[in-house]
């Protein structure tokens, strides 16, 4: 069938009360036909003031989670999480219930464009049908020439993509994002295969843990699937009506989740490895269980001379967890962003190992779903390719690398000397307004796609994403540009056809839903907003490989007392800093500073009364690669040899309420990566000079503030 339908004609066909049913909640087999009218061309048949909802899934971090959008009158409304998605089970973070905003956002990209390289104010109109010959006319070109950088949200992309290169015989499609980056996503999963023979994720089952430590995790607010581990909080915190579970946080900066802890330990950035390795040895000693070799090679007293955790203390903590009935460890973030971030993480792993934790309620599983980004080093390696000329052809979808890479890997330089720079964003970001054209996707809320890759799902699932209202503008769904424009090198007919083949063997998969073939299943597919298990379905690991005799940590960079300090960059409720152009977002407090609207670096009111800094005070930070300037937040959940900056902010680009607000840690943030190639950030030097300038912080907080105010 290649006639559109409206819906008065599929009335016509199909009958009223059946198609009401079927086109109204978008999940009828004739569903992918329909053109459904914007608010302002409703048929006569609309019934006013009542809502309609579409399951879908949340694409503003790559958690997955599942959502309920309202729509009324053409129009969507409100977004709430699904309740039966094994993800978030009804609930959904800040970023999601924003989601709208992208939708109706006044900046985006409302059409095709041809525009000179980095200079968007000549930018001229192009058809579709010429941006699709282009296209396919660079993958008529050398195909070692073609490369694709994409995003962690769109998985259906990464899959067609993938297809796409191998048919062609091009590099395989690159992922990237700053969260997985900051998350050290590929740290941990080589520390997963080292540990247990799989590179798989962890899945924490902090539900039913007692006592948790948790090392640079801040899994309530940015880490891995982060409505996951908010819910299995509360559930640890309140599931059980006969004990509390118990949570310790080491971290050197006070985030969200540490502020929820029992205990925060402002640990030395760097040194993480050595505290969980005496903790690793103190464990076993406790449990009278065998001490691995590496750990009992370590002195306690070192690791008390490293980390500035004292001895006392550690045997406390070790105390306690080695009485817990569900001890559980969990390592992340800013533990792993460093040299020995690897061996970090297994030390970290191994303690859920000598505690017995693995693969029993409260402790370790195996995840059912994998993502797996490209390393910081697989970027790197194409930043090179593109300086030595060797991409003609450079496709970017679902990232912003101009604003998300360090600025010392070189990526703005490098797109100079790639001949043709094709950008799929629906936002005028940094990176497409330096490429030659912009194919803008729908937003999410326009267009089909699916997220296999749950890191928060204790079961096997796929979440799908549907249109819940017509495209508001000339936009088109990359799937469809990258298959028509293939001229006929991959055998689908459009993009929902793709999706359609991938999930066809999920009908004999064991699903909570069955179908006899792919078009029923593709209604409930739709309407319940993916398929997943019945049941849960976590893989036990089973015994830990021993640590090897000797582990590669990394030891806290050394500082020139009083003029150098540690530099912690951090993922804020903007995300990966897409998040920046909905006002909502922008509106939020931060749940530690409760500042709104801007950027900041927090120093211990200790180290700024030594160098004379007050609240709104401007200081220029230094490190080896950059330097920038932002507003003083005096924060005493820091220590004071430690200052830290939130990412997300400091855009030139991306909308009217994104640019020129704060700043960018990416400026100075380096090159440098670890031995998985994740980005070292955990233990940046940087120094401190001011500018003898003021700017005064938007924050809910009185002047006085809820710390105390200079």
């Amino acid at each position: 069938m290649s006639a559109k339908l409206t819906r008065r004609d599929f009335l016509k066909i199909g009958g009223v009360g059946a198609a009401v049913s079927a086109v109204l909640t978008g999940c009828g087999p004739m569903s992918r036909y329909i053109v459904r009218r914007p608010y302002t061309q409703m048929p006569e048949y609309n019934q006013t003031g009542l809502s309609t909802y579409y399951a879908s899934t949340c694409r503003e971090c790559p958690a997955g989670c599942g959502i309920l959008v309202r729509t009324k009158e053409g129009r969507a409304i409100t977004i709430e999480g699904n309740p039966n998605h094994p993800v978030n089970r009804g609930r959904l973070c800040s970023r999601g219930l924003t989601a709208q905003q992208g939708l109706y956002n006044p900046d985006r990209v409302r059409g095709p464009v041809r525009q000179g390289r980095n200079a968007a104010l000549s930018a001229t109109a192009l058809s579709w049908e010429d941006a699709i010959t282009l296209v396919g006319e660079a993958f008529n070109g050398p195909a070692e020439g073609i490369a694709f950088l994409l995003g962690m949200t769109h998985d259906h992309i990464y899959d067609l993509a993938s297809e796409l290169t191998r048919t062609l015989g091009a590099p395989a499609p690159l992922r990237y994002s700053a969260l997985s980056s900051f998350e050290a996503r590929n740290t941990l999963l080589q520390a997963m295969a080292l540990t247990f023979g799989g590179a798989s994720l962890p899945f924490f089952d902090l539900a039913n843990s007692d006592v948790t430590f948790s090392f640079g995790a801040n899994f309530l607010e940015t880490w891995l699937s982060p409505v996951t581990y908010t819910h299995a909080y509360g559930q640890m915190r309140r599931g059980d009506p006969i004990r509390r579970g118990y949570l310790v946080v080491f971290e050197p900066r006070m985030s969200m989740t540490a502020g929820n802890a029992d205990q925060w330990i402002p640990i030395k950035p760097g040194s993480e490895g050595a505290v969980a390795l005496a903790l690793v040895r103190l464990v076993a000693e406790a449990r009278g269980v065998a001490v691995p070799p590496a750990a009992g090679a370590l002195s306690i007293q070192a690791a008390v001379e490293t980390s500035g955790v004292s001895e006392e203390k550690l045997r406390e903590l070790a105390a306690l967890f080695a009485r817990a009935a569900s001890p559980l460890a969990i390592p992340g973030g800013s533990a792993l962003g460093q040299k020995g971030g690897v061996d970090a993480a297994r030390a970290i792993l191994q303690l859920n190992a000598i505690s017995g934790s693995l693969g029993k309620p409260g402790g370790m599983y195996l995840s059912a779903g994998e993502q797996i980004p490209s390393s910081l080093e697989a970027v790197k390696d194409l930043v090179s390719r593109m300086k030595a000329g060797q991409i003609h052809t450079l496709f970017i979808h679902g990232v912003n690398p101009v604003f998300e890479l360090p600025a010392s890997i070189g990526f703005t330089d490098a797109l100079t000397s790639v001949k043709q720079v094709i950008s799929f964003a629906a936002f005028p970001d940094e990176t497409a307004l330096m490429s030659d054209y912009i194919l803008p996707d729908h937003t999410p809320l326009e267009s089909f796609g699916y997220q296999r890759s749950l890191p928060g799902s204790d079961r096997p699932a796929w979440s799908a994403a549907q249109p819940v209202v017509v495209p508001l503008y000339d936009t088109r769904a990359t799937g469809d540009v990258l298959i028509t424009a293939a001229g006929g090198k991959l055998n689908y007919t459009d993009e929902v056809d793709f999706i359609q083949q991938k999930i066809v063997p999920l009908i004999a998969a064991g699903g909570f839903y069955s179908a006899a073939e792919i078009q029923t299943f593709w209604t409930l597919w739709l309407q319940h907003g993916g398929w997943w298990t019945a049941q849960a379905g976590l893989e036990d690991p089973g015994s830990a490989d021993p640590l090897p005799a000797s582990l590669r940590l990394s030891q806290p960079e050394p500082l020139q007392e009083g003029q150098q300090f540690y530099l912690l960059a951090y993922p804020s409720h903007l995300g990966d800093g897409a998040g920046a152009n909905r006002p909502w977002l922008q509106e939020i407090p931060d749940p530690m500073t409760t500042v709104t609207w801007n950027s900041w670096v927090e120093i211990n009111p200790e180290t700024a009364d030594r160098l004379g800094l007050h609240d709104d005070d401007i200081v220029r930070i230094s490190t080896a690669y950059g330097s920038i300037e932002a507003v003083v937040y005096r924060y005493p959940a820091i220590r004071p040899d430690t200052i830290a900056i939130p990412f997300g902010q400091g855009h030139t680009a991306l909308g009217r309420w994104a640019e020129n607000r704060g700043v960018n840690p990416a400026l100075v943030l380096p090159a440098e990566v670890n031995e998985a190639g994740d980005l070292v950030f955990g233990s940046l030097t940087a120094s401190i000079e001011p500018t003898g300038n003021r700017r005064p912080l938007a924050r809910l907080e009185s002047i006085t503030g809820v710390y105390g105010g200079h």
